[in-house]
């Protein structure tokens, strides 16, 4: 005889407070970005197959919940990571161009978040704390230092090379409003980085 939807729920192993949480958080990311801080409890429950009750009882209010889900859109761990495969690449062109992707998915990530959080009515700077984007970035300008190598021969040292590298990525994201509509994609800006605007050879130290 088949068991009945109450013994199989008896047998379901239950979430643990921290994994309630998570699952919480993942089913409420995606909300955020479609309706920034005017997302409702009512559509986080039914997003993640629980009683809105299960809500507050993993999270104290809504607020909380939104800086969980602000802080973790905001982490960077995942383009860490992909900076850290890009030492596979054999040439410093290839090693950068991946931590540009990287670097531009992260920002657009952001920004998208920060805007829809500003037009919902919700001030996003309240979330950065000590641990907000430029926290964020410094850990991902030393790991893009780290793609630089003793046999780049670098004029400058790699941690600024890192930094200047990232300002090249984060004003090619800006456009409208003053900023132009043109961009350059990431060959194009991995070549200006590396060689200038300037046509033709670089210019001697001598004759500078």
């Amino acid at each position: 005889m088949p068991e009945d939807t109450t013994q199989r729920r008896r047998r379901a192993p239950a979430m643990s407070p921290e994994d309630r949480r998570e699952a919480i958080v993942a089913a409420t990311v995606p909300l955020l970005f479609a309706h920034g801080a005017n997302v409702t409890t009512s559509q986080i429950a039914k997003a993640a197959g629980i009683a809105e009750g299960t809500v507050f009882r993993a999270f104290k209010d809504k607020q909380e919940l939104i800086h969980t889900c602000v802080r973790s859109v905001l982490a960077v761990d995942s383009e860490l990571e992909l900076i850290e495969q890009a030492r596979r690449a054999k040439t410093l062109p290839d090693r950068l161009s991946w931590a540009i992707s990287a670097v531009s998915s992260y920002l657009d990530r952001m920004w998208q978040l920060v805007s829809v959080l500003r037009d919902s009515g919700y001030d996003p700077h309240g979330e950065r704390e000590h641990k907000g984007p430029p926290a964020e970035m410094q850990r991902i300008s030393e790991q893009v230092a780290s793609l630089f190598g003793p046999d780049d021969d670098l004029r400058v040292d790699p941690s600024l090379a890192a930094r200047l590298l990232l300002g090249l990525v984060f004003t090619n994201r800006m456009q409208g409003k003053g900023f132009g509509d043109s961009t350059a994609d990431t060959d194009q800006l991995v070549e200006l980085f590396l060689h200038g605007v300037l046509r033709g050879n670089a210019v001697d130290e001598g004759e500078r």
